[in-house]
């Protein structure tokens, strides 16, 4: 069921969001193709494929066109400038968060020689505790006591 144009980029995203129209997609970056070479290399049926091309279709991510017997599809460039420029939005705040994870990376701690021991750890561990002794077997055993019982409360 194809989308409102008004949520086109939804449409995209969501044809983007499964992995064989992802492949599909990848392979149709190659150049166009025969819908029966498209069918080849996935392990499902004609059909299935034939479903996901009309999804992707609809997205405006493809073109189909008929040459006589052939169904041939193709990249559709507009579709795939809509979720481009989208993205390209949030680009400027990756790259500048990226940059300074760098400049932290790089700066003069990661230049600074790492000390051969941590400070936190001592240069000797600790004297081991003596062993626990166990108890004899017959300090081990405790008496039976009765089990308690709580008197009913009368109504």
């Amino acid at each position: 069921m194809p989308l409102p144009a008004t949520d086109s980029l939804s449409a995209t995203f969501a044809a983007l969001a499964d992995p064989t129209r992802r492949a599909i997609l990848a392979r149709l970056a190659h150049g166009e193709s025969p819908v029966g070479d498209l069918v080849k290399p996935f392990p499902i049926s004609a059909p299935a494929i034939s479903r996901h091309l009309r999804v992707l279709e609809s997205a405006g991510l493809i073109e189909r066109k008929v040459d006589a017997q052939w169904r041939i599809c193709r990249l559709h460039a507009p579709g795939l400038r809509r979720a481009n420029d989208w993205l390209s939005q949030y680009r400027a705040f990756w790259d500048d968060s990226l940059d300074r994870l760098v400049e932290v990376l790089e700066g003069p701690a990661a230049t600074d020689p790492v000390p051969a021991t941590p400070p936190h750890v001592a240069a000797e561990p600790p004297p081991a505790s003596p062993p626990h002794e166990r108890p004899p077997a017959d300090a081990r055993t405790r008496e039976r006591r009765p089990a308690h019982r709580h008197p009913r409360k009368e109504s």
